[in-house]
């Protein structure tokens, strides 16, 4: 049976018409091209940016690139279901994530679902991913520190509670180690934590997870995974769901603190998804806002005023740079938007410096308003000291002979590199920073050797923790160096150093 050609465009002008009915543009739409995860669709004619759409096999995405005839969506999920003709329907939802304590101890991936196999979430409420940033009238400054139990930060480099401080170096020099030392001094501290881990190796994620567990972190932790195995536009969404995660505990009143590891991985997913949308290449193929793309991250970090809670979120953006370059075009950008960075140098971290901090790059801009006033007064020299001896011990390398303001210099600083030095999650408490802090700035360490420096600061806290309960309680209470607290500190060190001079001369 043979069909004439009217009665084939009688047939086909049908189908097209029924074909049609099938479809509201306003709602719906066609996908026209698809791969790589991105899907070009027609009609969806009153679609939102970043709203959720729904393919025909179930498979989630997000609209990102709204043009005029077209509409640009990632998946987020892989399919291998979605062709050319596929309908594409709206939701009606902006993408958003679960939030509320049902989070703290889970791992979660950036759309709110739980990978950790513990079962289902317990969850209130749900958040818009995106949020404009809090305005200037409803923050206050920074006045309260968050100690992150790393010596040599709370010193010198000292963070606030709503600051924003970078950690920055190459590959491989601590990095993540420093934020998660972090993490693990706030227990006790009221501060809920997030990891947002962007583009990382599954089993990094899960030595991370351990660590926390092990260490009693993950009562008050959340861990947002995205993983290397992951799809661009799951790794670009991980570091918005972990903000807006942590600010519906800001909002509450709480104390937030944010981890986004990393964000040099993060420009880069936008990266490939900005190019699989044909968006225009510009510096290093980078897209033209991926600027606004950390900016109007970071910018959600901040303490809020009385009137909207008081508040907090504090964030640690770590970036990744090559070589120790820091003037490349993703940490400049970065740079510009937080209150400071700690940079971290492989060279120190070769050498066996733990952490391997730069004095001369690392800076905190706003952090010393909310330092502890008893470490801000015991600490004050201590950066000048650490840059004098960096400056000295080079010229001291091709000269063998040395005044004796030169070799103090030297000593000293070789003795405060020491007494800096900190193994991996073993945060320092307060009082026991002040009590090392104390130790150096008043000539305590004149007598001491610098290969003794480990053993004197080993044998120093464990005495304190036996007989100095009392002035510890002091320190807690005051936190000021006052003539009290001083007295204190010099009647327990005097007992101390005679002790341990005998055990150092045997």
């Amino acid at each position: 049976m043979s069909l004439k050609p009217e009665e084939l465009s009688r047939v086909l002008a049908q189908k097209l018409k029924d074909y049609e009915q099938t479809v509201d543009y306003y709602e719906s739409g066609v996908v026209v091209k698809v791969g790589d995860g991105v899907a070009t669709a027609n009609g969806l004619d009153n679609i939102m940016m970043s709203e959720l759409v729904e393919f025909a096999d179930g498979t989630l995405g997000m609209a990102i690139n709204l043009e005029m005839h077209t509409v640009g969506i990632v998946m987020l999920s892989e399919s291998d279901q979605i062709r050319e003709g596929s309908i594409v329907k709206r939701t009606g939802r902006i993408v958003e994530v679960p939030v509320g304590d049902g989070l703290l101890g889970r791992v979660v991936n950036p759309l709110g679902e739980p990978i950790d196999g513990k079962g289902e979430l317990v969850s209130t409420a749900t958040r818009p991913i995106e949020r404009i940033a809090p305005g200037v009238m409803t923050r206050k400054s920074v006045h309260q520190p968050l100690q992150t139990g790393i010596k040599a930060i709370d010193a010198m480099f000292p963070i606030g509670r709503g600051q924003r401080e970078l950690i920055i170096g190459d590959r491989q020099t601590g990095k993540t180690a420093i934020a998660i030392d972090t993490i693990l001094n706030q227990k006790g501290e009221n501060v809920k934590c997030i990891y947002v881990a962007i583009g990382q190796k599954n089993s990094t994620i899960a030595s991370v997870y351990n660590t926390l567990l092990r260490h009693g972190a993950m009562e008050y932790t959340t861990i947002v995974a995205a993983s290397a195995s992951d799809m661009a536009p799951v790794q670009y969404l991980a570091p918005y769901a972990g903000c807006a995660i942590g600010e519906e505990w800001m909002d509450n009143g709480e104390d937030v603190l944010i981890v986004y590891d990393d964000l040099s991985k993060h420009a880069v997913a936008y990266r490939t998804l900005s190019l699989l949308l044909r968006r225009p290449p510009g510096r290093e193929a980078y897209p033209g806002d991926v600027f606004y793309l950390h900016s109007r991250l970071l910018e959600r970090a901040c303490k809020l005023n009385a009137d909207y809670g008081g508040g907090s979120m504090t964030a640690l953006p770590i970036i990744e740079t090559q070589a120790g370059d820091i003037s490349a075009y993703i940490p400049t950008n970065v740079i510009s938007i937080t209150d400071g960075q700690i940079f971290l140098q492989a060279d120190l971290f070769n050498a066996g410096q733990r952490p391997a901090i730069d004095t001369g790059l690392s800076v905190s801009r706003v952090g010393g308003d909310a330092q502890t006033k008893i470490v801000k007064k015991l600490s004050g020299s201590m950066k000048i000291d650490l840059a004098q001896y960096s400056e000295l011990q080079a010229f001291a390398q091709f000269s063998s002979d040395l005044d004796a303001t030169t070799k103090a210099v030297l000593d000293r600083g070789a003795k405060l590199m020491e007494m800096i030095k900190q193994p991996v999650n073993q945060p320092v408490r307060l009082e026991e920073q002040v009590v090392l802090l104390f130790v150096a700035q008043h000539g305590y360490l004149a007598k001491i050797a610098v290969n003794q420096m480990k053993r004197f600061e080993k044998e120093v806290l464990e005495f304190f923790e036996i007989q100095g309960q009392d002035t510890y309680a002091l320190i807690r209470e005051q936190k000021a160096l006052t003539p009290e607290v001083e007295a204190a500190l010099r009647v327990e060190l005097d007992k101390f150093m005679a002790n341990f001079a005998v055990a150092g001369d045997r």
